[in-house]
């Protein structure tokens, strides 16, 4: 199973994401679930933002090497499911041929309205990465049980 996590810029949201899961993930011992991300105008090579970076040290996550990336139909392709972190994330990735395995992280995670949406932090201060992180924190606790739970036969995948 491999996992795609798309926001803008690909050096904030998504990279948290993408960092959370693969904790999240390590710690419940499922090396059979990938995970990266892109971004929908991502400066190809571009660093974690200085917000993402110490935000995520305090969590315990290592953005040091991140690179992003710009969000391609091969990218979509190579992905089980996509999450992106706001709606016109959602739909770039099925313009791309996603349709079907993309969705809005919040709602996969049962969120609705307001609550579905993961702002974006760039620009902001610290305080604004340490809300997007907690954010995402809850998001990816009830989306990855969601997707342990309808895939655990599908190891490997």
């Amino acid at each position: 199973m491999r996992v795609l996590f798309v926001c803008t810029g690909n050096v904030c949201r998504s990279p948290m994401a993408e960092a959370l899961a693969r904790k999240m993930l390590a710690e419940r011992q499922r090396e059979d679930v990938g995970v990266s991300s892109a971004g929908t105008a991502a400066g190809d090579g571009t660093p974690a933002s200085e917000g993402s970076y110490l935000v995520g040290l305090e969590a315990g996550l290592d953005l040091g090497e991140h690179q992003a990336q710009q969000l391609t139909a091969d990218l979509v392709a190579d992905a089980d499911l996509v999450f992106g972190m706001s709606w016109h994330h959602v739909q770039r990735a099925e313009d791309l041929g996603g349709a079907g395995k993309t969705h809005l992280l919040g709602t996969y995670a049962g969120r609705t309205g307001d609550d579905a949406d993961v702002p974006d932090p760039f620009g902001g201060d610290l305080a604004e990465y340490r809300s997007t992180y907690a954010r995402l924190l809850g998001l990816l606790t009830d989306a990855l049980d969601r997707l342990l739970a309808e895939h655990s036969t599908d190891a490997g995948g």
